[in-house]
């Protein structure tokens, strides 16, 4: 059987539709999901080859398979990298990238904006390692400068941060880390390369939780970490094969398959939060309303800048909201009232769904961190955040309404 091969320059939503290893001999139209831990060899000869690595082949799911290669080629593509490593979770793409690149001695600077499992992360576990970290202003360049030493290697932001949505530059960060000898990770989950292509502005490296937009409708855990063809062969594909960071081929497919709609649905559930964010603007009982999209966002031009990977500029699926209060008691009551007042959208911590979910950070993904570390990170009691979906905005705009309506 003549399989066609894919044409050159496609653009993106052709990609995130076509890309993916060579079609079996049965020519199936929807990429095969390979369910086996090993592969048979033809001979020993060839069996030693392809694990010592002088030959391409697959040997064990540990180390490779090909429906994870699908995934890792068409993610890849869509970023405009040269290579993609698929990770058992988006917490696990980012151990992979420090266990890969750092040692004992070296220094990173970190946003201290990011998801808080982050901060953890690089703050509390690598130091265990002899690893220390510089957490600074996501916005402030002239912290992140102040912040380098000779030591330091690698510079970590996601941009826009969980929940606050703040933009940090990436081409300053870039610039500040390049001129250090040192290379900068960027977080894209919020806005998926649908959106924004860090690498188009100078990032290394780019991170996902598969588990949120690529995979979007939160059935799966997955990550990834895109990367140049020399880093993934040289640095993050051995230590993948001794630590087993590795992605399981069902969880591979899902996200693969959920990556053919990714265009589509990041319009327009970033349509959805836009009007909802508007909305929440205009009710007298929100204080404050944090989206990339709304003039009012502090560095919404910059935001629109680069999320413009589509030609237009969108503000992502995520919108996060303060809810007025005159006391730290009353502002943790008053969230609570808010989502427990909702009939419709789901009371959780994940995001990237179809469904939409709503969730109070300081209780939840930031919960682990000091109020210190909250109150660092901008995060209050009366903080709400929203992860909207693909549901009739109208009724979502009532669902919040039941709890906003009612706060006394």
């Amino acid at each position: 059987m003549t399989l066609k091969s894919l044409p050159s320059d496609m653009h993106t939503d052709t990609l995130a539709v076509r890309m993916a290893v060579d079609k079996s001999q049965y020519g199936e139209n929807s990429e095969a999901l390979y369910l086996t831990s090993c592969f048979t060899q033809p001979d020993a000869q060839t069996s030693a080859r392809r694990f010592s690595g002088e030959e391409d082949g697959y040997t064990y799911s540990r180390f490779s398979n090909p429906t994870v290669t699908s995934m890792e080629k068409r993610l890849a593509a869509l970023e405009e990298m040269e290579a993609c490593i698929g990770t058992g979770s988006g917490m696990s793409a980012i151990l992979l990238l420090c266990m890969s690149t750092l040692k004992a001695g070296d220094h990173v600077v970190c946003s201290r904006s990011v998801f808080g499992s982050t901060l953890k992360l690089i703050g509390t576990e690598l130091k265990r390692f002899g690893v220390e970290s510089t957490f600074v202003s996501q916005t402030d360049l002239v912290q992140w400068r102040a912040a380098i030493q000779p030591n330091t290697k690698l510079l970590f932001a996601e941009t826009p941060t969980n929940p606050l949505t703040e933009v940090c530059d990436i081409q300053a960060l870039a610039d500040i880390a390049h001129n250090a000898g040192a290379k900068l990770a960027v977080d894209n989950c919020f806005c998926s390369p649908a959106l924004q292509k860090p690498v188009r502005f100078g990032a290394d490296f780019v991170i996902h939780s598969g588990t949120k937009y690529l995979d979007g409708q939160g059935r799966v855990i997955a990550g990834a970490l895109c990367c140049t063809e020399q880093m993934a062969r040289d640095a993050f594909i051995p230590f993948m094969k001794s630590g087993g960071l590795t992605l399981s081929p069902f969880n591979a497919w899902v996200v693969l398959k959920g990556m053919e709609t990714l265009g589509i649905r990041m319009e327009a559930q970033s349509a959805r939060a836009m009007e909802m964010a508007r909305f929440l603007e205009s009710h007298p009982m929100v204080q404050r309303v944090f989206y990339p999209a709304l003039p009012s966002h502090p560095q919404h031009t910059l935001a629109m800048h680069q999320q413009a990977a589509t030609g237009v500029g969108l503000g992502g699926a995520v919108v996060s909201f303060e809810v007025k209060a005159s006391s730290p008691e009353q502002a943790r009551q008053r969230a609570f009232h808010v989502l427990d007042a909702t009939q419709l959208m789901s009371i959780a911590t994940n995001l990237g769904d179809v469904k939409t979910i709503i969730t109070q950070p300081a209780s939840t993904s930031h919960g682990r961190l000091t109020e210190e570390q909250r109150q660092a990170a901008g995060i209050s009691q009366n903080l709400i955040r929203l992860a909207v979906g693909l549901e009739h905005i109208n009724d979502l705009k009532t669902d919040l309404l039941r709890g906003l309506d009612t706060l006394k």
